[in-house]
């Protein structure tokens, strides 16, 4: 990757496109988990690739690249929650079905309840789990894309951790009690 990453800076596109689209699904990812909606996933997704290219010379260590990239992303996703902010939504419903008894609905229902509670979580925490667990970013990566110490992370890992333990104990008890 770091001799693309070279090439790009010398402006060779091909290596910049390629570089991209190998890490453009974990940057929709990661974008999705803090925006919500494709839309705005797509904006962010744009506004990223566009800064990326035009600031790639400034890459100092070539080895850096993704988490770079990673930390322009976020940047522009709290962009575009600024400006939602700024704007009324109306709030989208999501569809229900309801299949009981069914083992692989119970195990896709409490995938989306971790999903739901993931979700939930405080940005900060939220971040964090998404960057660890779905991006598999180590500790020191993420400090370094968050701009937080090693043990500010570790520290965040473990409080989320507990909030999705508790919500995930909650949600199991409140659906055998309803049975």
């Amino acid at each position: 990757m770091e001799q693309e990453v070279k090439r790009a800076q010398q402006g060779d596109r091909e290596a910049f496109i390629q570089l991209f689209r190998r890490l453009e699904p974990e940057l929709y990812s990661l974008a999705k988990s803090i925006v919500g909606r494709d839309e705005d996933c797509a904006d962010a997704l744009q506004e990223t690739t566009l800064k990326a290219y035009k600031g790639i010379t400034g890459l100092r260590n070539t080895a850096y690249f993704k988490t770079w990239l990673i930390r322009i992303l976020i940047n522009e996703c709290n962009q575009v929650l600024r400006m939602r902010k700024r704007t009324v939504v109306m709030a989208e419903l999501p569809e229900q079905t309801e299949t009981r008894g069914n083992l692989t609905h119970f195990v896709n229902s409490r995938q989306q309840d971790l999903r739901e509670a993931v979700e939930n979580l405080d940005e900060s925490l939220r971040l964090v789990i998404h960057l660890f667990y779905y991006q598999d970013l180590p500790i020191k990566q993420i400090a370094s894309v968050l701009k937080l110490s090693e043990g500010a992370v570790k520290a965040r890992l473990h409080r989320a951790r507990g909030v999705l333990a508790k919500q995930m104990d909650w949600k199991g008890e409140s659906a055998i009690e309803s049975t």
